[in-house]
């Protein structure tokens, strides 16, 4: 009888904390061994010259989302998930979005109905929280924690989603009371909707005037704000997808105040910039997320951000919608106008390899930061750590097994979600996954699939300890 299911000889591993050079023994699913010369198991993957990550946990993902009248996004649970997996993620945490009058609990049943069987990595669900009323935020918000939903997300921005200031600290008044951890999207609605009327007023309505109406000062204003209603409240808050220098200044400031505060930022961060939204044939419009890309110094006051630890969380923000579709980037009233333009990028599949290649094999960062960044914090803000994250003994046996030597062109045709783009077309990286693990199940070996759909399943996470 084998000692081991599998293990993975002659790599080189990485953690948030160390470099060693050790095999892996898997039984059950499970991390049992990590030691020298391992012997006596059914499969042995030899991963010499290569590098024995922890599989990527990616926190931020909008998959199935409503997303308006006559809008759809690209991806579903199967396409997302595939995507994601193929990027070297073994989890991904994607939003259940409660539309305004309808109860959270109702939308996440429905949700959970959609991923169930699809997914080719392990999900886990925050909650977004739109309507705050007095059953969700004296009920519903506390009996879900319970039940292991840990994270929710607030917006300061868009008409149908943001909560004003006193129903954001009514909310992280309940995380404080459950535990839970807060995600804060942060722009200035009433700033953007002021600079949105100057630029219909003037004509100007083309993709370019997206960035325009969203500029840094509204970003860092309701980062400040923000920040300063989390003080209030007493309670720790995640600030999603920084895009410049002046909001980090903000999170630098509240750490030095003594406020628990974790930041997060993206690959469009780094890799675009606002002249992307200026192109020809409306094409502009492939590159409209939000925040919207800034400029180049915005891009190494970024990657000054990853480099010094300003930024605990590398997500993707991954939010596909096709683009020459009726249904997404070229809607009709997208057409019109960009305020109709949907309103997110494709990058769950990208997202690591970008960081890897310009991070690591271009030595801004080390292994275990990368790791950290983009596994290990993951796991720890929102409650899924040690079993997800890492690599050690108990852990599940979520690998992903990275070729340093294999250069490749960005290609959406070499991608596997449901956008018909991706805003790194062209883009050449150094450094891809070729092998993933989930729970000790090859799914992807050497470069091709060999998992099934539905191997992935749901997981529950824990509140912080009050």
């Amino acid at each position: 009888m084998s000692t081991f299911d599998l293990i993975i000889r002659g790599g080189t591993i990485a953690t948030a904390s160390d470099v060693f050079k050790a095999d892996i023994g898997i039984r059950d699913g499970k991390i049992v061994q990590i030691g020298a010369a391992l012997e006596g198991a059914t499969e042995v993957i030899d991963a010499t010259g290569k590098y024995v990550l922890p599989g990527g946990i990616d926190s931020h993902v909008h998959i199935s989302q409503p997303s308006g009248e006559g809008i759809s996004m690209a991806d579903d649970f199967e396409s997302g998930t595939l995507s994601a997996l193929f990027g070297g993620n073994t989890t991904i945490m994607p939003f259940c979005l409660q539309e305004k009058g309808r109860p959270l609990r109702e939308a996440l049943n429905a949700y959970h109905e959609l991923a169930e069987g699809s997914c080719y990595t392990d999900v886990s669900f925050h909650l977004i929280v739109s309507d705050a009323s007095p059953t969700l935020l004296g009920q519903e918000l506390a009996a879900l924690a319970e039940e292991g939903y840990a994270s929710f997300k607030v917006f300061m921005t868009y008409e149908n989603l943001r909560l004003n200031d006193a129903e954001i600290l009514k909310t992280l008044d309940v995380a404080r009371q459950t535990g839970s951890t807060v995600m804060i999207h942060c722009e200035n609605e009433d700033a953007i909707r002021y600079l949105v009327e100057k630029h219909e007023a003037a004509g100007d309505v083309a993709p370019r005037a997206h960035a325009t109406t969203r500029p840094i000062a509204a970003e860092r204003e309701a980062t400040h704000r923000a920040l300063t209603l989390a003080e209030i409240a007493e309670v720790p808050i995640v600030i999603v997808h920084v895009s410049n220098g002046q909001a980090m200044d903000e999170i630098s400031r509240a750490r030095a105040r003594g406020l628990k505060v974790y930041s997060e930022t993206c690959p469009q961060y780094l890799m675009l910039t606002a002249e992307d939204l200026d192109g020809m044939d409306w094409e502009g419009a492939k590159f409209v997320c939000s925040p919207p890309p800034r400029d180049k110094a915005a891009q190494e006051d970024c990657w000054r951000g990853i480099e010094t630890g300003v930024f605990d969380l590398f997500s993707s923000d991954h939010c596909p919608f096709r683009y020459d579709d009726e249904h997404g980037k070229r809607a009709p009233k997208a057409l019109e106008s960009f305020r109709h333009i949907p309103n997110g990028i494709p990058g769950v599949e990208t997202r690591m390899p970008i960081l890897f290649s310009e991070g690591v094999m271009k030595g801004r960062i080390d292994l275990p930061r990368f790791v950290a960044l983009t596994a290990t914090n993951h796991a720890r803000t929102y409650g899924l750590y040690p079993e997800k994250g890492t690599i050690a003994i108990g852990s599940d046996a979520d690998i992903a097994i990275w070729d340093p030597s294999v250069k490749k062109t960005i290609r959406h045709a070499d991608l596997h979600d449901g956008a018909d783009y991706t805003p790194y077309e062209g883009v050449e990286v150094t450094g891809w996954p070729t092998t993933v693990i989930l729970r000790g199940r090859v799914m992807i070996r050497n470069g091709e699939l060999v998992g099934r759909k539905g191997d992935g399943q749901y997981q529950t996470a824990r509140t912080r300890t009050l």
